[in-house]
């Protein structure tokens, strides 16, 4: 579905795109399928997803054109069904990922100096390719491979990624129309150039569209790109990067290179060539690259950018005046959709006595009717397995506190099993103590926790939400007092990037709320939005005198 428009002082289309200083491009957001029993998109989904059950997709290395495999073999195994190998893949170690590194270099020149219309149509392309052709294999491969549902791998695989794909492409487009002002006597010209070295992308296991963002958007402005795709996305990871190549991205431009973390890391910010690191996932993870590379500082030819996104604390704060009904339902979707691993998840809320009896009672009743299984085999299943072993282990933990704990209650949930798949259940905890770790500590699993207030003591609360985490991703607050909206924005200007109102803390689209936090959710740079893509130039400012200097005093000399 070509959601694309271009407007210029000539009539085009994308296919055949070429533009002028006037032109200007649109693009919509990419429409939600709804999957309906015998719905085309649903049926092919179907097909796709019996193509793939029981079978090991086979990844390898890729630098420029050549698949190469290295003795260092891992599998890419179902999260709802450990015993289904989904990729058999191998890791790039340090000589193959210097390879990679000196191959990139090698072809970057030509791809920066390539227009930057000829490289956004790669991107259009791509677009197109996953709206029509290869919807159903790549909403499959995320469903199997990173325990997705039917929506929450279309919003993601479908709708994010082309709408990353469409909207990185038209802002690049656009910013080549900004451009400084010129006088009579000189022109100025404003030359977005791509970062002189190589980024490394690190892309995380719960988006497959993030994946091709981080890979895709430094490529779109005339980078080259080291590709690490995270373990435990493999198989959809991989289906993204051969699409962009189908769609006319040239080899050694992304380089598609599975690594161990560390030595990934080791060997990139060794390299003097460094650039830029385009990052999603742990803050410990981000600390040591960036560690890294201030050691490393004095060695690099450009100091690199580094760009991450590491997660969140995300809150959901009720006042006495919210609708109880909007409160729930936005709580029960943004804490257990996808198992509460989005870096958006809620797993911190704050009720007033008031309103939690019947919060409570509408909780728990939704709870009794969540569905925890196989979303391939039951589109009825509401979340499914969280990603692996040290996922499940990680958040076996925090059940075991909250069971051992005097200030916690666990009211719905708090069991695992691992033994077919590492299922968790939707759990819901109330606590005495707002300080406790479980209020404070990223879980990124199905566990939201509980702190029922005082309804006067609400503005000590608001402080309480800013002050209690290191994180500052999202957050929400309920109310339909329009001065307490007004009051708790104000509090809570700097506890996260994206804030809602009367809306759950998950959801953003790409275009409509840019995403992002700071404190140690990152360094904000706003993917989605129209900014982002500055973070992967090097702008160069050329002036050209048309009048030169006949003199060299001043008239003020004579």
């Amino acid at each position: 579905m070509n959601m694309l428009r271009l407007r210029s002082t000539i009539v085009h289309s994308w296919r055949g795109l070429t533009t002028t200083r006037h032109c200007c491009v649109e693009v919509k957001n990419e429409p939600v399928l709804d999957f309906n029993p015998g719905s085309s998109e649903r049926k092919a989904l179907e097909k796709a997803l019996q193509e793939l059950k029981g079978k090991t997709e086979e990844v390898p290395c890729v630098i420029g054109d050549e698949h190469i495999w290295t003795k260092d073999v891992r599998y890419q195994v179902s999260p709802f069904n450990h015993s289904h190998k989904v990729a058999k893949f191998c890791y790039a170690d340090k000589v193959l990922l210097n390879k990679a590194i000196n191959a990139s270099l090698a072809a970057r020149k030509e791809w920066d100096l390539r227009p930057v219309q000829d490289r956004a149509q790669i991107l259009f392309k791509a677009a197109d390719l996953i709206s029509g052709p290869y919807r159903a294999e790549l909403l499959a491969k995320t469903m199997i491979g990173q325990g997705k549902t039917v929506v929450q791998a279309e919003i993601d695989a479908a709708a994010e990624l082309i709408d990353f794909f469409r909207f990185n492409a038209k802002h690049a487009i656009d910013l080549e129309h900004q451009q400084p002002l010129s006088v009579g006597s000189s022109t100025n010209t404003a030359v977005y150039r791509g970062l002189e070295g190589f980024i490394a992308a690190i892309s995380p296991f719960n988006f497959t569209a993030i994946g091709g963002n981080l890979a895709g958007a430094p490529a779109l402005m005339g980078n080259v790109v080291l590709w690490k795709p995270s373990d435990t996305a493999m198989s959809a990871s991989y289906a993204v990067y051969r699409i962009l190549r189908e769609a006319g991205l040239p080899p050694n431009i992304i380089q598609f290179v599975p690594a161990d973390g560390p030595v990934f890391g080791d060997t990139v910010t060794a390299s003097e060539h460094l650039a830029g690191i385009s990052f999603t996932g742990s803050v410990p993870t981000f600390q040591r690259l960036w560690k890294q590379v201030a050691e490393n500082l004095a060695q690099y030819r450009n100091f690199p950018r580094i760009a991450g996104e590491c997660g969140g604390k995300n809150f959901h704060f009720v006042h006495k005046s919210a609708d109880v009904s909007s409160v729930v339902l936005g709580t029960i979707r943004s804490a257990f959709e996808y198992g509460g691993q989005k870096c958006s998840a809620c797993s911190r809320m704050y009720v007033p006595d008031s309103l939690w009896p019947a919060v409570k009672e509408q909780l728990l009743k939704i709870h009794k009717q969540l569905k925890l299984g196989n979303p391939v085999e039951d589109f009825g299943t509401f979340f499914s397995a969280v990603i692996d072993d040290k996922a499940f282990a990680r958040i076996k933990k925090w059940l075991a506190h909250a069971q051992s704990s005097p200030n916690l209650t666990v009211l719905a949930g708090g069991h695992c099993d691992d033994k077919h798949g590492y299922f968790v259940e939707p759990t819901i905890i109330e606590t005495k103590d707002p300080q406790d770790p479980i209020m404070k500590e990223e879980i990124f699993g199905p566990v939201l926790t509980i702190y029922v207030y005082p309804d006067d003591r609400y503005k000590d609360v608001l402080q309480l939400v800013d002050s209690t985490s290191p994180y500052g991703l999202t957050g929400s607050v309920f109310a339909q007092d329009k001065n307490i909206i007004a009051e708790a924005t104000k509090i809570l200007r700097n506890a996260a990037g994206n804030f809602y109102i009367n809306d759950k803390s998950t959801g953003s689209i790409v275009a409509q709320q840019p995403f992002g936090g700071s404190r140690a959710s990152g360094t904000n740079d706003k993917p989605g939005g129209p900014h982002y893509i500055l973070r992967w130039t090097s702008p160069q400012v050329i002036k050209q005198t048309h009048a030169p200097l006949t003199e060299w005093k001043y008239s003020y000399m004579s």
